[in-house]
């Protein structure tokens, strides 16, 4: 018996202080609707274009947008299951066929994970509106990094088109439609 076990009510089991799970905040309403995503942060948009990144500004990892963004949650763009999760990105398949990445900051892969909270795991069916990354902004400025959100439709070639719908530099909320996928 240890110093401390005297102190314990009887019945108590001794257990392993275990990490509080992060607190999820709440979902937002999001706008979704036929081959529509969603903002993923509330913030300022810009065209993919005007990443300051050239392998999203390329198009390289799909047509789609960024937002520099005015809070630290972001969400869920489009409904679907969670394909990749990578602590500054999460990639989404969703149910309408549409494969969606959400990639935090320019260059924050080096971050090794510091700065951003996972809210969601490989495999997790996800709706839009969903908080699906916590960030914090503080420490991605203090890297030395963008902290736009970019989001990417990864299959674009797949489509006719790819489309911001929010007008570019207009600010948004988190939910609001900013994409429309076009068929052939």
């Amino acid at each position: 018996m240890g110093l401390f076990d005297m102190f314990k009510k009887k019945g108590e089991a001794t257990k392993a202080a275990e990490p509080a799970a992060p607190t999820r905040p709440a979902a937002v309403a999001a706008q979704e609707g036929a081959d529509v995503l969603c903002a993923p942060v509330a913030g300022r948009v810009i065209a993919m274009a005007d990443v300051p990144d050239p392998v999203f500004s390329a198009n390289t990892l799909g047509k789609g947008c960024a937002i520099w963004p005015d809070e630290e949650t972001v969400y869920a763009p489009i409904s679907g299951t969670v394909t990749v999760v990578m602590g500054h990105a999460v990639g989404i398949a969703g149910s309408n066929g549409i494969e969606a990445l959400v990639h935090v900051g320019i260059d924050t892969v080096a971050m090794n994970g510091e700065g951003f909270t996972g809210y969601v795991a490989q495999g997790d069916t996800v709706h839009a509106g969903e908080p699906i990354i916590g960030i914090d902004r503080a420490a991605i400025k203090a890297a030395g990094h963008p902290d736009c959100v970019v989001l990417a439709v990864s299959n674009t070639a797949e489509f006719a088109d790819v489309t911001l719908t929010a007008e570019a530099e207009s600010t948004v909320a988190a939910g609001a439609a900013v994409l429309q996928v076009s068929r052939a």
